[in-house]
């Protein structure tokens, strides 16, 4: 008989809209890492969405007056924005930007200011695949970073959870009960169809592209132990990874799919480890913070960092771990569990779930500063368990 996988997640709130053009000032004197940045537009609707992006952004400040850089946002047609920055009063970047809609060609637009000003990848772009219970019952759902475009792709009417892009994104892996028991499914976006992947004797959980979308890593149990193993795109040709009495989870590629990051409570609890990918002795990471880690998720911009859920006295926090400095830092002071992180396309901020008693939402985090900013509305209802496909 199929073990059942228990699925927690976090907290409910509300992404708030800036109704004024005028967003009052923001001292940011003593920091020289923030920029100070103006944002106007002609369009009240993408003048509120800029100031919500740039608002949840770590390296800059909003502010009325005194800025370092003003930015101005141009309606360019149905699916066009023109973005024009200026510093001390001298235009340094203008350029149109397309999207698949204005919103879309907006976010891409902010984008490109992120990066002519600091030098860092863009993320408001990207996209997100998560569980959300607007319906009542747990099912994946995309929308944009900012719960825009927002599309619910199944009807399951039973537990779902860990939604994973393909890196073109063309596809999305997920874990569903539909049978009453684990098996992991795949949602083809060109053909809108979804497709049994893996159900074999036992558990079928934790699919998870590999950087190049050839392979796939998942958790299996048909064996008598949930073990890693890796196969290719179909969940076929499977190179059994982990052989042993532990319990394994959370499997995860390294950024030059090399290697294979996951978790194993063969020292006692979950800790990080990683081996690899074709095979060969596991490495427990020194995280030397907790002893509870898991749910890893390997930074594609910066290879030295994972991010993870530690357990933090009775409760649970999201934390990083430096592999070039070899330490841990607790990120998020969250009132409530902060979990199931997943890194955005800069290397510096991350996806998480706030989780507090029956409510769950998303939130995004500096790692730097550890500034949260609430993602999720709360007229969504909850949402969590975020996968994020950079722009």
């Amino acid at each position: 008989m199929r073990n059942a996988i228990s699925f927690l997640l976090a907290c409910t709130l509300l992404v708030s809209a800036f109704a004024q053009r005028d967003i009052g000032v923001i001292d940011v004197k003593g920091d020289a890492n923030v920029l100070g940045l103006s944002l106007s537009s002609s369009s009240p609707e993408l003048q509120n969405l800029a100031l919500t992006a740039f608002n949840a952004h770590g390296r800059f400040k909003l502010l009325a007056s005194g800025a370092s850089y003003a930015v101005n946002f141009a309606p360019a047609g149905a699916s066009s924005v023109t973005v024009t920055i200026t510093r001390g009063g001298a235009t340094v970047h203008t350029q149109t930007v397309s999207g698949t809609n204005q919103r879309n060609a907006l976010l891409r637009a902010a984008d490109v200011a992120v990066t002519k000003m600091s030098g860092l990848r863009g993320w408001f772009a990207g996209k997100l695949a998560f569980v959300g219970e607007r319906t009542g019952k747990p099912e994946v759902y995309t929308a944009d970073l900012f719960f825009g475009d927002l599309v619910k792709w199944t009807s399951d009417g039973k537990q779902v959870m860990g939604p994973r892009w393909a890196p073109d994104g063309s596809k999305i892996v997920y874990t569903s009960y539909r049978t009453s028991f684990p098996d992991i499914y795949q949602i083809d976006f060109a053909t809108r169809r979804i497709s049994l992947l893996a159900s074999f004797k036992g558990t079928n959980s934790g699919g998870r592209f590999s950087p190049d979308g050839s392979r796939l890593a998942m958790v299996l149990s048909g064996e008598g132990n949930p073990e890693v193993y890796v196969g290719n795109a179909s969940a076929r040709q499977l190179r059994r990874l982990t052989n042993n009495q532990s319990v394994e989870a959370s499997p995860t590629f390294s950024p030059d799919g090399g290697r294979v990051l996951y978790v194993s409570d063969s020292a006692g609890g979950p800790q990080l480890y990683t081996l690899p990918v074709n095979g060969g002795s596991p490495t427990r990471l020194a995280t030397n913070i907790s002893k509870y880690c898991a749910e890893p998720d390997w930074s594609a911009a910066d290879p030295s960092k994972i991010v993870f859920t530690a357990g933090v006295g009775r409760g649970y926090q999201s934390a990083v771990f430096d592999m070039k400095a070899g330490s841990s830092k607790i990120i998020t002071k969250a009132p409530t569990d902060a979990i199931e992180p997943v890194w955005l396309a800069d290397g510096r901020h991350f996806i998480c779930t706030f989780r507090a008693a029956n409510t769950k939402s998303l939130y995004i985090v500096d790692s730097e500063s550890g500034k949260a900013t609430r993602l999720s509305p709360a007229a969504f209802g909850n949402a969590g368990n975020a996968s994020y496909l950079a722009p």
